[in-house]
């Protein structure tokens, strides 16, 4: 194996990764309007908990990806694919506003995620 294909490999083990670390601290940003001066420390606490709980399932999701990549690639395209029929049906409900294009902040980084994941499983099976 010449340099050139180990970088290629390094890229593809670890771009799905870091992305998928870096989309769940962007998810988990979205909890934070949890946050109100009007609400005790417990309500906070147990908003944040329940905003980020499908930050917690990817988590898992992500530590079993690490070794079992064909999971994280098929979950990843899952939520991908949901974030996407999400800002269609919001864009077909409310006659196609631009913000319902928000939901591909979501859907795309996601998806991406998948497909890396999954581009990364063959490369093993086929070197296997």
């Amino acid at each position: 194996m010449n340099n050139m294909e180990k970088k290629i490999n390094r890229f593809i083990y670890w771009t799905p990764r870091v992305l998928s670390i870096m989309f769940l601290c962007f998810l988990a940003l979205f909890s934070l309007d949890m946050i109100s001066p009007g609400l005790s420390f417990w309500q906070i606490a147990a908003g944040l908990f329940l905003h980020n709980i499908p930050v917690f399932l990817l988590l898992i999701v992500l530590s079993i990806s690490w070794k079992r990549e064909i999971i994280g690639g098929i979950v990843f395209i899952i939520v991908g694919i949901f974030f996407t029929v999400r800002m269609l049906a919001t864009m077909l409900m409310n006659k196609f506003e631009w913000g319902g294009l928000s939901q591909l902040i979501i859907a795309a980084p996601a998806l991406l995620t998948g497909i890396l994941f999954i581009i990364n499983w063959l490369k093993k099976r086929r070197n296997n």
